[in-house]
């Protein structure tokens, strides 16, 4: 598996842990051999000088052996920790670069379980292979040597221990590989039923649901139990009999942690081809190999030239025959049914995912023609859900923009009308935000997502959908301050309510994922059929005509 050559630099580290191990076997076969000489010329032939120096010599022996253990536990448990990290930073730095396809392929949950308790289960047989398994071999080989020199007659009862032994580690591997691959797959549910649960805490709570979760996690709980049950369930002198004993205690031993390492790779082999298929997967989004440099005057211009899409495995595209110029300086908004291709059109813009057929350029380069650095750089990309991360405020805001000075950010949160609430927060711009932003509401969210798009100060912005959490009054506030810091850029608008995007330039109308329609509120209004199902349903008479007023009066 390719996996293994990640244990590449530590190789010398290993070297000398065989060493130490080789050492350690030499000295704990040597004792039984001290312990012989005692009895048969120490004790039966009362010689006190062979105590004596047999004894000191197994106390040294013993000495080193100790040392030797304690240097190659140590080297193990830095070479196995080491090797977890260097495949769980692999791991990581693989999904970072996943596009949207390549997330379709593992639920987050088996991700979560490939990137934890699968290296778990590979970084502990490391462990035990480094450890125990390692030092097997040559216990066996040779304590099998001196067990026969020690006693020949005898040599046949470990000969067969060790061959029945070896038909049980067969017989485990053969049985509990597959038993293996089914019981990280119940892991992979139970993570699913848990994350589920914890993410929806507030709906199941609300449809008083607490009993039926329960039992799903009952459920999947009791079959990862019944997976673990599947896989789990061995004419002498006396002085020469003593160490033949010591000897063969020493095979059996050997070979039982050959057996119990066997017992451990199944699963160990499963892990490991689950966490190879995250590391080997082509990422379908990806640099050119001889890519383009954006113009050092880049605009922000968007245009979309007859593109198609479809969904990887779809019977029919999610959009065809789009065509539309979103120039700089002007907004230009998507409005249409649910499902009808907004979000995933300008997903098309930051590579979420690529055309079927047709070009998305930027400044007149197409988008799959530049580095994916380069093109995101020239994107402020707001999503429908506010994602932030645990930290503060501030860190969230800068999460685009690292250079960001504390005007900047203090800027891009007072146009994002974030100030308000920044401000009653206990340490202000410092303050603590929860994992996944769990102490601040919807439209807070909305707002530190906005102005987190605002520090980074592209030349193209993209709002999918991102003031559905806001209040009228605040809505509109925000929009009136979008339109003084955004109005040399190109700015993209996804929206469901018409109030949000009848002030736009040009509102694009989807149906279907063909466009049906292209202009000015007033235009659209009165003759596209679409549009004014999706206005009427919205607004009055009344409010429509009062909204349109302000941009009559301005023109």
């Amino acid at each position: 598996m390719k996996i293994l050559k990640y244990f590449k630099p530590y190789i010398w580290a290993i070297l000398a842990l065989t060493a130490l191990t080789y050492l350690q076997v030499r000295a704990n076969l040597q004792l039984p051999d001290y312990m012989a000489k005692i009895i048969n010329d120490g004790i039966i032939k009362q010689d006190m000088n062979a105590i004596y120096q047999n004894g000191g010599l197994m106390l040294l022996v013993t000495l080193g052996g100790a040392v030797c253990a304690i240097g190659i536990g140590y080297l193990a448990s830095r070479i196995s920790t080491g090797y977890g990290r260097d495949v769980r930073q692999k791991v990581f730095e693989k999904v970072e670069s996943f596009s949207i396809a390549e997330f379709n392929n593992f639920s987050t949950a088996s991700l979560i379980t490939r990137s934890t308790n699968d290296i778990q289960q590979i970084q502990m047989v490391v462990l035990m292979m480094l450890r125990l398994v390692l030092m097997a071999p040559f216990m066996a080989v040779g304590a099998l040597q001196l067990a026969f020199a020690n006693a020949p007659a005898l040599s046949w009862i470990i000969m067969v221990a060790t061959g029945l032994l070896a038909v049980v580690i067969v017989i485990l591997f053969t049985v509990g590989l597959p038993k293996f691959k089914i019981l990280q797959q119940l892991v992979d549910k139970l993570n699913l039923v848990a994350r589920e649960n914890l993410t929806g805490l507030r709906v199941v709570r609300a449809f008083n649901n607490e009993s039926v979760e329960e039992k799903k996690f009952d459920d999947a709980n009791n079959d990862l139990m019944f997976g673990a049950q599947l896989v789990g369930d061995g004419t002498v002198e006396i002085g020469n009999m003593m160490a033949f004993m010591q000897y063969a205690m020493q095979v059996i031993m050997s070979f039982l942690m050959i057996s119990m390492i066997f017992i451990m790779i199944p699963r160990a082999a499963v892990s490991a081809k689950r966490v190879s298929e995250v590391i080997e997967t082509k990422v379908s989004i990806r640099d050119a190999d001889k890519p383009k440099n954006p113009s050092k005057k880049a605009s922000g211009q968007i245009e979309f030239r007859d593109v198609t899409f479809s969904y990887p495995g779809a019977d029919m595209p999610v959009l065809s025959g789009i065509n539309f110029t979103a120039k700089p300086g002007q907004t230009t908004a998507f409005i249409g049914s649910t499902g009808s291709g907004k979000t995933t059109l300008i997903g098309l813009i930051p590579r979420f995912y690529d055309v079927s057929a047709g070009q998305v350029l930027i400044d007149g380069i197409d988008v799959r023609d530049l580095k994916l650095h380069d093109l995101y750089a020239q994107i402020g990309y707001v999503p429908q859900k506010g994602v932030l991360f645990s930290g503060t405020v501030k860190s969230n805001i800068i999460y685009g923009n690292a250079k960001a000075s504390d005007e900047q950010v203090a800027h891009a949160a007072k146009v994002a009308q974030a100030t308000e609430f920044i401000d009653k927060l206990e340490n202000g711009i410092t303050g603590e935000i929860s994992q996944g932003g769990s102490n601040v509401s919807g439209g807070q969210k909305q707002r530190l997502s906005i102005a987190r798009a605002l520090a980074v100060k592209p030349s193209v912005y993209i709002f999918d959908d991102s003031f559905s959490a806001l209040d009228f009054k605040t809505d509109a506030a925000l929009r009136k301050a979008l339109e003084n810091e955004t109005k040399d850029k190109t700015v993209l608008i996804v929206g469901q309510r018409i109030s949000t995007i009848m002030q736009a330039d040009n509102i694009i109308v989807l149906d279907e994922g063909k466009i049906v329609g292209q202009g000015t509120h007033d235009e659209l209004i009165t003759a596209n059929e679409v549009y004014q199902e999706i206005a009427y349903s919205q607004l009055s008479d009344e409010e429509l005509s009062s909204i349109a007023k302000p941009r009559k009066e301005t023109q």
